[in-house]
């Protein structure tokens, strides 16, 4: 297709969405990322195999019987224990980035964390998807946090920020998500004169507005109202240093969404 050619997009999965202001107002009002201090702490494990740049199939498969190889001899139970059983503490909800890995840079082995990635780290309300991830690991596998990781730099939020008139496909409709985002909090984001900062502040508040999504939805809700603990966290990663930033975005019960969006009666102290 033509750049000229026309084609039509589907409709955003989520009209302009409602701040909630207890979580998105700390973010909004930062006005930009502030730098982070004194999370350097600890020294880095040595890497036993060194990353190698793609070359092709055969020698991928060379790099995992090194890697299962190397595996084996510094834990010969390792991959049994794998295989028996499967239960992560947490589901990690991050882009489909090649750069931001979830086990690799927070230093979790095979089997601690249940993962699903997208463009943009986007979860809508609609998307069966990432719904159906969220389902297994609440309800499955138990987990007791969700991790939104976004990260800055991202070439979804970047490209949801641009004002071209060129249709990218099926890719428009999915970043409509992004650019509600952008328009609920466009008093804020068009203040930042420094566009890089502007698009920093946009990955946050996407991050937050798919936390919020995750609350509303009505498997977080139902594990909510039969006890089960279960927390939404908000993180930012940062490519030029590998670290992680905690928005401080947490949601962990039906009080931390609003009343509209509450489909699960909470069950009520006896009077007494």
């Amino acid at each position: 297709m033509s750049d000229k050619q026309q084609s039509s997009e589907p409709a955003s999965s989520t009209s302009t969405p409602a701040r909630n202001p207890s979580i998105f107002e700390k973010i909004r009002n930062k006005k930009g990322v502030q730098s982070m201090t004194n999370v350097h702490e600890g020294a880095a494990e040595e890497e036993r195999i060194q990353p190698t740049s793609f070359v092709s199939l055969d020698q991928l498969l060379k790099n995992n019987r090194r890697w299962a190889s190397e595996k084996k001899t510094e834990d010969p139970e390792f991959f049994a224990r794998l295989a028996a059983q499967q239960k992560p503490q947490l589901l990690w909800i991050g882009c489909s980035d090649s750069r931001v890995p979830a086990n690799q840079i927070v230093a979790l082995a095979p089997g601690e964390v249940f993962v699903h990635r997208n463009i943009a780290n986007v979860i809508t309300h609609t998307d069966l998807n990432s719904h159906s991830v969220i389902q297994y690991a609440v309800e499955v596998l138990k987990v007791n946090s969700i991790i939104v990781t976004g990260h800055y730099g991202c070439g979804g939020v970047i490209a949801a920020m641009q004002k071209e008139s060129v249709s990218r496909g099926l890719i428009d409709g999915w970043l409509m998500n992004v650019k509600d985002v952008y328009e609920a909090n466009s008093d804020v984001l068009e203040a930042i004169e420094d566009e890089h900062k502007r698009a920093d502040l946009l990955c946050e508040l996407n991050v937050v507005q798919s936390v919020l999504n995750i609350a509303k939805c009505s498997t977080v809700q139902k594990a909510w109202a039969r006890g089960q603990a279960l927390s939404i966290h908000g993180w930012c990663y940062r490519l030029t240093d590998g670290l992680i930033r905690d928005l401080d975005v947490r949601v962990d019960g039906p009080d931390g969404i609003g009343k509209v969006f509450q489909i699960i009666e909470q069950k009520k102290e006896p009077e007494k």
